[in-house]
């Protein structure tokens, strides 16, 4: 190390491998640590803890910087190739504009001739006119292969007509701001009567053939795609492909049926090597079998629709989206008629999902698993929950016919492809022949409620509506590992612990492992002592664009392997809003709506957030069980009644979380309502004012900022905790509950005691009943000294120092303890 005058430090390569040694471990590690790096590293002793301080902050900044300038990059190819394709685009409608001047030109010369003249022209034009149509009407339109080709030409130039052209007046989708980070820009149809159509315009860093791959593979990415099977492949000499597919599609809920597509699709690489996939529907005298509609389904029609892939630059690809389709909405009952005639909502199940997974990179790898083994866990649960819904006949259920008329569905599977796929076993372990699979449904309408917000509060306080008997009763599907402990009593669930979500690469779609404590072994019956759920949320930010939020989970071991059993149960909800494509949102008839430089990413507005979901939903329930075959009787009886429960619950939310109940959606963001969380945060700040003399939180200088906001946003960690001898969290900042990672509202079962590792527990824990205690006697505050502590996730934290004082009420009684973690990163 040389240094220049106490202002430049230069150091040795030695000593810069052993800083990003720890740097790896912790970026931003306390005073504690730093001056532990220097004794137990020789080659760092002679280098002031100051300048160790200096280097891990330049070493913060230039990491942010390198992040940065890669997005910058990123957005800037993206910018590039989409300014390309506006050129390209603007010549397009320029030529179109004048093309159109000179047609206008030439039909004002013709109107100025003689009646005559005009007459005989009109007689010629309506003569060449009926010749064409004559000729249209004659071209071969069989099963043939030149009346596929000319069915497959035309399918194409109704899509490129849709994809770049000005067919349809797409509008900007409700909700939507695309912006230059965002997968791309959705629009929808605007005045088309009977049918749905969606565009999307989207940037992905593929090729295009690949992206052709992943979206002719349906089944790969489509969840509520069910079957997509190829009846007749024909190759043209022009290396072309034909085919004529046979596509079954789920239901969403159980009061509509399923849906199925006889299509033509028509794979062509254009003259500037942009390459189509288009496909519509067809009928029997253009190529499909003749096959009359299937039980169970409704045949619906596809219009030209499709995907135009546009090759840029380093590899990269542009994509446009189509999707047009009549669902036959008068064929379904009239209560859900909304689904089947919303672009919206078609724009959110099908066009933005197909966006999400061609536009993600292919390196993200959270819980350590590859991406790929992610969306195939997602894609189960998804599949399986559809399965469990629609209860086909040829996958094994049949329905149990109900004595009495009752709204819960119950219907049963027992085929050996089902035993073989959940690898089914007795509860004390061994495999057994006699299972079955039991699945039990019920649809709900709900009234001015949101279901995101519905479904979050399902998912946070599932004690609330879950009964913990048969969360354990379902676990004895999962082959539990052997018992270690001894037998306890049979407990209840005291709330679940929420691990770690990450996205699944789909559009605001994430997974979980819960863990459910308190789930004990019950006599003579193994069951585990602990229950993991692999659990799959879809739109439950309250900000959500969509139009459907699901909350689907399936019981798990520890592990949660790629390849486990998955029996999934859980809730959909779909708005039923019949104004969702009604809104007036800016037109966006060209790509140049894509760039919209004051928004990073797909965002909801705020006046589409706030309506939605304020009108009427409808709520799908399906739950499974596996049984022994001898106890079916008992097994359809509680399944019923857990149902009915539920729908009670469920109906008693609803009305708890409405709007008129509420005033807010936002208060459910904290577990405090608006007015106690600011007289929290006042009491926080002006006692923690009497004790050091000082501001813990600064007041803005135009006064905007709350001090609840101010509070939530402080850099250090703050958490408070009851007086009580086993002291327990009842609120925690944003830092806080990063730090711990946590949520609010499983921040209540945590104890002060816990958060603690065990090698420092001992010390540690003997000085905080004292410094509690001292913190409610005495008029004061305490600071103690660095350490270590650990995560709701079990992650090694490291702190400077903490601060604790007594928080006063405004009767001046003492409310709580407040601790601050000054300077805390979690250690790798």
């Amino acid at each position: 190390m040389a240094t220049d005058q106490g202002k430049y430090v230069r150091y040795t390569p030695e000593q810069v491998e052993a800083l990003e040694r720890v740097y790896r471990e912790c970026p931003k590690p306390s005073s504690l640590r730093r001056q532990q790096l220097i004794r137990e590293c020789p080659i760092l002793s002679n280098i002031e803890p100051k300048q160790i301080k200096v280097w891990f902050q330049n070493r913060r900044c230039r990491e942010k910087q390198r992040k940065e300038s890669s997005q910058l990059q990123t957005v800037n190819r993206k910018l590039m190739s989409m300014n390309k394709l506006l050129l390209e685009e603007n010549t397009r409608l320029q030529k179109q504009v004048t093309q159109l001047v000179y047609d206008n030109s030439y039909l004002r010369q013709r109107t100025q001739n003689v009646a005559l003249a005009t007459m005989h022209t009109y007689c010629e034009s309506v003569v060449t006119n009926f010749h064409h149509h004559l000729i249209s009407q004659h071209k071969p339109r069989d099963s043939t292969p030149v009346g596929l080709m000319s069915i497959a030409e035309e399918t194409l130039t109704e899509f490129l007509s849709k994809a770049t052209g000005t067919t349809f007046e797409w509008i900007q989708m409700p909700g939507m701001k695309p912006g230059p980070d965002s997968v791309g820009t959705i629009a929808i149809s605007h005045g088309c009567t009977g049918v749905v159509a969606a565009r999307a315009c989207a940037f992905v860093g593929l090729e295009t053939t690949k992206v052709a791959e992943i979206l002719k593979d349906r089944l790969s990415w489509c969840r509520d795609c069910r079957s997509l099977e190829a009846n007749n492949v024909m190759l043209t000499a022009n290396n072309e492909t034909i085919e004529v597919l046979y596509m079954q599609v789920y239901a969403p809920t159980t009061l509509a049926p399923a849906q199925d597509f006889w299509l033509l699709r028509y794979t062509k690489i254009l003259e500037d090597n942009s390459l189509v996939v288009c496909q519509r529907s067809v009928n029997s005298m253009q190529g499909a079998p003749s096959m009359p509609p299937m039980e169970h389904f409704v045949r619906a029609e596809m219009l030209p629709s499709g995907y135009l892939i546009r090759p840029c630059d380093d590899g990269d690809s542009m994509i446009y989206i189509i999707d047009h389709f009549d669902f036959q909405s008068s064929s379904m009952p009239e209560v859900i008629r909304p689904l089947y005639e919303s672009s919206t909502r078609l724009a959110q199940n099908t066009t933005i999902t197909i966006s999400y997974e061609s536009s993600y990179p292919t390196t993200f790898t959270p819980w350590g698993r590859q991406p790929a083994a992610l969306r195939a866990l997602s894609h189960r649960l998804s599949r399986g929950f559809n399965e469990a819904v629609n209860g086909f006949p040829d996958d094994g259920w049949s329905i149990i016919p109900n004595d009495v008329v009752d709204d819960v569905t119950v219907l049963v599977n027992s085929s050996p492809r089902k035993m073989m796929t959940l690898n089914l076993g007795n509860t004390d372990g061994s495999s057994s022949s006699s299972s079955s699979v039991l699945c039990a449904t019920a649809s709900i309408l709900l009234q001015n409620i949101s279901p995101p917000v519905l479904l979050s509060y399902l998912r946070e306080h599932r004690s609330e509506w879950a009964d913990s008997d048969i969360d354990a009763y379902s676990a004895a599907a999962v082959k539990a590992a052997p018992r270690t402990s001894a037998a306890s009593d049979c407990g209840s669930s005291v709330g679940p612990v929420i691990l770690t979500p990450v996205p699944t690469l789909c559009h605001e779609e994430y997974l979980e492992v819960v863990k459910l404590e308190g789930i004990c072994y019950q006599q003579e019956t193994l069951f585990p002592s602990q229950l993991y759920l692999l659990q799959l949320c879809n739109g439950l930010n309250k900000n959500s664009t969509g139009t459907c939020s699901e909350l689907i989970f399936a019981p798990v071991d520890a592990s949660c392997a790629d390849d486990a059993p998955l029996l999934p149960s859980g809730f959909r909800v779909i708005s039923l809003d019949s104004d969702m494509d009604t809104s007036t949102p800016n037109r966006t008839l060209d790509l140049a709506s894509a760039i919209g430089v004051e928004s990073m990413g797909i965002q909801a507005s705020d006046e589409y957030s706030h309506n939605c979901g304020s009108g009427k939903s409808v709520m799908t329930i399906a739950f499974q069980f596996a049984f022994e075959n001898h106890h079916i009787e008992r097994v359809v009886s509680m399944a019923k009644q857990y149902i009915h429960n539920i729908k009670a619950s469920v109906k008693k939310l609803a009305l708890i979380l409405s709007p008129s109940h509420l005033g807010s959606h936002d208060n459910l963001c904290m577990p405090h309502g608006s007015t106690e969380g600011d007289t929290l945060a006042r009491c926080i700040s002006e006692s923690y004012r009497v004790y050091s003399g000082s501001e813990l939180l600064e007041s803005s200088t135009d006064g905007s900022d709350s001090l609840l906001k101010m509070l939530w946003h402080h850099s250090n960690a703050i958490l408070c905790c009851t007086t009580t001898a086993i002291p327990v969290l009842t609120f925690a900042n944003k830092a806080g509950l990063e730090m711990l990672q946590t949520t609010l509202v499983d921040l209540q079962n945590t104890t002060l005691e816990s958060i603690f590792m065990e090698e420092g527990r001992k010390a540690i824990c003997r000085e905080f009943p004292h410094t509690i205690q001292q913190a409610v006697d005495w008029p004061g505050f305490v600071c103690l000294q660095g350490g270590l502590c650990v995560s709701s996730n079990g992650r090694s934290i490291s702190y400077e120092k903490v601060i604790a004082w007594k928080v006063l009420d405004e009767g001046g009684n003492a409310q709580c303890i407040c601790f601050m973690f000054v300077n805390w990163c979690h250690i790798v």
